[in-house]
């Protein structure tokens, strides 16, 4: 018999989810590079475990913008097709008078190949002098490039929308069977919203980045280089803006962004807490009521949203600032090309300038430098507000891989023996346990229940009843002392044959969303329709579950609301009786059942 004790009936003891934080949630605070890292490598792993459709998705990204990249080029001769001064000229010939009295009408007839003037005095191009087959071809050429990077970009969307779908199944795939690994001593510290959090906002959000946002970046990588390529080769001179606006750019995103990750990581925390509260308050919405705490609810997640707002808007704010910022700078970039290039330009047509000098510039070279330089600042520019949204997808995959790096529930010793035919013999020596170290709940427990017997374990609230089970089941281990079934310590048991000796009917009842013959059934695969019945007869919820619409097959959603707790209870029960373990546990399994 009991020769030890439980501790104290405090209702604090007694529950590890009380005794520990319930959000489970650090201090937000910066990712140093480091953990940066190991954070992206291993969220590569998932992208390149699609590797079939990451390669002809950077196939498309890489002839897409080579195709966009040739297109200003190509304009640039179109347009010298067709300007006043051709590129090859001397200067001489670019600047010869006509054969008249003074310089008057040589001036007039600046840029004209054949020195004629229109009836105004001024320049006119002759068509003869223009190549429309040139032209033409140049156009058309155009057109290709043009079409065929719309053409590949959307193809590539396609591509991603796919990679993206496959990627967010197996993130998600694998953190939920990580978590089905975890003990039910993580179940207890962590707040059922919050996870539900993980698993779907912040899976979607490292999801944008990983199927958008990083091929993106290379696409970004390719147009900046190829334009700064073209760029050096028309006019090195003006590259030089580049030079100094392009390091303002960088470091002032860089700086920006260093403030914006641990918002970033806040955003997600608060988010989480917000999340869990509001799970907690509306599954316990009858209770709420009932003691009229509706506007103390109320109030409290006021300031929780009212939190997880502020927290959106800071990072939101401070991440919203890096765009326009580094588009102010490449707009002034971009008038400060215009700038020098047109003086450059007015320079070589007037003949200043001799040509395949530094200064020398056609007109459809600068129309082509105008253009690259817009999109080697536009990827700047994008890259700037991926960061942010990188920010975010870094600190949600922290979050993810937290749970991932959880410690799995303790494996079965490898000497492990299966229990097989269990009699239901129970001896508990000398045990003692505490969910917190230094806070020991039961002091030096010792019971012997015989085999075919029935105990009862009565104490006031908080003073481990429930804990026993948990011990029983090996949800959590013994501190000292021992728990043996059958003469086998259940330590030296494997974790399966144990809890299958066991069928439990809690207090807390669960239904799945299913029909009610499947929740009777769960505890039996492959039990036939008559034993599922049966069950139910002898639980005295026949009656019940035949007067439904559809009887057995009606199907219960949301944990069974549309049922009283006792019918779910009494559903509970017939599962266990369906199940027909050697030893049964009824924790308050009647409390809601009418006598």
């Amino acid at each position: 018999m009991n020769k030890g004790g439980f501790g104290p009936g405090n209702a604090m003891l007694g529950n590890p989810r009380q005794q520990n934080n319930p959000n489970g949630q650090k201090n937000s605070g910066k990712l140093d590079p480091r953990t940066r890292r190991k954070v992206l490598v291993r969220l590569s792993k998932y992208l390149f475990r699609y590797y079939w459709i990451v390669i002809p998705a950077v196939i498309l990204m890489l002839a897409s913008n080579i195709l966009g990249v040739l297109a200003p080029k190509i304009s640039g001769k179109a347009i010298d097709v067709i300007s006043p001064t051709d590129k090859g000229e001397s200067s001489e010939t670019a600047v010869a008078p006509s054969a008249g009295e003074g310089g008057e009408a040589g001036a007039d007839n600046i840029g004209n190949p054949d020195g004629s003037a229109d009836s105004s005095g001024n320049t006119a191009l002759k068509n003869d002098k223009i190549d429309f087959d040139k032209l033409g071809y140049y156009i058309v050429l155009m057109l290709v490039c043009y079409l065929g990077s719309a053409v590949l970009s959307l193809a590539l969307a396609i591509t991603l929308a796919q990679l993206g779908k496959k990627i967010t199944f197996s993130l998600r795939k694998d953190l939920f069977e990580h978590l089905m690994t975890l003990p039910v001593e993580y179940f207890d510290r962590h707040q059922t919203g919050d996870i539900i959090s993980h698993i779907s906002y912040d899976v979607d959000t490292v999801n944008t980045s990983l199927s958008h946002d990083l091929l993106q970046i290379c696409s970004s990588v390719v147009t900046v280089f190829g334009c700064l390529w073209f760029m050096v080769g028309i006019s090195p001179l003006l590259l030089i803006v580049f030079c100094i606006t392009v390091p303002i750019s960088v470091y002032s995103t860089k700086l920006r962004t260093t403030l914006v990750r641990p918002l970033f990581r806040m955003r997600s925390a608060k988010l989480g807490e917000l999340n869990g509260y509001a799970e907690e308050m509306l599954s316990g919405q009858k209770t709420v009521r009932a003691y009229g705490r509706t506007p103390v609810i109320s109030e409290r997640f006021d300031k929780k949203n009212h939190e997880a707002c502020e927290a959106y808007y800071k990072a939101d704010w401070h991440g919203a600032v890096i765009g326009p910022m580094v588009m102010f700078i490449n707009n002034m970039s971009l008038s400060l090309i215009i700038l020098f290039g047109g003086i450059f330009y007015m320079l070589s047509l007037t003949g200043m300038v001799l040509t395949g000098s530094v200064f020398f510039i056609a007109l459809g070279d600068l129309s082509a430098f105008i253009q690259y330089s817009r999109k080697f600042s536009g990827p700047i520019n994008e890259f700037a507000n991926i960061l942010a949204d990188l920010q975010s997808a870094l600190a949600a995959a922290e979050r993810i891989f937290a749970i991932m790096d959880e410690v799995p529930e303790k494996a079965d010793a490898e000497d492990a023996a299966v229990l097989e035919n269990p009699r239901g013999e129970v001896c508990i020596d000398h045990v003692a346990f505490g969910y917190v170290k230094d806070r020991t709940i039961i002091h030096d427990l010792s019971l012997n229940v015989p085999e075919g017997s029935t105990i009862a374990i009565v104490g006031p609230t908080g003073a481990g009843k429930t804990t026993v089970i948990n011990l029983l089941m090996r949800f959590y281990d013994v501190d000292s002392g021992s728990i043996v079934i059958d003469g086998h310590e259940i330590r030296g048991i494997t974790r399966d044959s144990l809890r299958s000796a066991y069928t439990m009917v809690l207090q807390e009842t669960w239904l799945f969303g299913g029909t009610v013959a499947e929740n009777i059934a769960y505890g039996r695969i492959g039990a036939t329709m008559e034993e599922i019945v049966a069950a139910a007869k002898a639980a005295h919820i026949d009656g019940f579950i035949r007067s439904l619409p559809n009887g057995y097959d009606t199907v219960l959603t949301d944990n069974g609301v549309s049922i009283s707790k006792g019918q779910k209870q009494l559903i509970t029960i017939a599962r266990a009786m369906l199940a027909d373990s050697p030893m049964l546990i009824l924790d308050e399994a009647t409390s809601n059942v009418d006598s």
